[in-house]
């Protein structure tokens, strides 16, 4: 809403669930026409979107992550094949997320990080989030998709950056030696359990990695790793199957790092409990302890 009262060429869009990021009656009024709703037509958003960005304009798609399934075409061909720099946010992107089978958030990693020229980044809290959201809104360059965070508000402890620009740069959070533990998204604070449960176990300090994007792997940064340690953690909130961990491993492949992929498996739930999915993944610190040999 900052960004619109700001800046004209600013629009949000999205297909029938304009609450899904809080546009309620009022604040649909106050957006005038720079609020638009396509109905349940997620499809024609995302193309839409593609060509407000072609048109010098400042498109942001928001709806559920299940509902981005049915805008795989529209992301491909109108979106990225262009290089159209409009801004997707995807809610509900998460174990956290809705958990009836037609509406689970758990597929979109998979789904659309491997879209060629798209840029999708994966936020760890709060302050992170709206400064990739402005950043992608300013940027001329790329379409980039945000995964909404969806395990509560959880505030920065330090000051986050402003410029995503430089693409697959990861961060390190905690420098250490032996295990590095890259915890992308949602799953960034079960991340730091993982560690700090590895450095009391073990002694020896961790690293650990906020990998922020989705689509492409800080190779200089998983080299240096192979200097000092012996493993890797990744920790996805999401199927590792076609995933974000899946890559870092193929990486790997060749070398002697041991790498362990922690995320959902590939299966439909219904009606879930956050807990029981967790522990049958193992996405616990004592678990995962156990499956490291510490």
């Amino acid at each position: 809403m900052e960004k619109m009262k700001r800046d004209p060429l600013v629009t949000t869009v999205v297909a029938a669930v304009p609450t899904n990021i809080g546009f309620t009656e009022e604040k649909r009024r106050e957006a005038g026409g720079q609020f638009v709703d396509v109905g349940i037509a997620e499809e024609h958003g995302i193309a839409f979107c593609s060509g407000i960005a072609k048109n010098g304009g400042k498109p942001v798609f928001a709806t559920h992550s299940s509902f981005m399934q049915r805008t795989y075409d529209q992301l491909s061909q109108d979106l990225c094949v262009n290089r159209n720099p409009a801004t997707i946010l995807v809610n509900t992107a998460s174990v956290y997320g809705m958990n009836d089978i037609t509406h689970l958030g758990i597929y979109d990693i998979a789904m659309m990080s491997n879209i060629p020229n798209l840029v999708y980044l994966a936020p760890t809290n709060s302050e992170e989030y709206f400064a990739m959201l402005d950043w992608s809104i300013e940027q001329t360059k790329h379409p980039v998709a945000i995964r909404i965070p969806c395990n509560g508000v959880i505030h920065a402890k330090d000051i986050v950056d402003t410029d995503y620009s430089v693409l697959n740069r990861y961060q390190v959070v905690q420098k250490g030696s032996c295990t590095a533990v890259v915890a992308l998204g949602d799953f960034f604070q079960l991340g730091e359990e993982v560690a700090a449960a590895i450095g009391a176990k073990t002694g020896v300090t961790p690293t650990l990695i906020n990998p922020r994007y989705i689509t492409g792997l800080d190779e200089k940064l998983l080299k240096q790793l192979t200097e000092d340690h012996a493993f890797v953690v990744t920790l996805e909130d999401g199927i590792l199957d076609g995933g974000f961990g899946e890559k870092i491993a193929r990486f790997y492949g060749p070398s002697n790092m041991k790498v362990f992929n922690y995320g959902l498996k590939k299966e439909f739930l219904d009606r879930y409990a956050v807990e029981d999915v967790m522990k049958e993944n193992h996405l616990s610190p004592e678990l995962i302890l156990q499956d490291l040999g510490f």
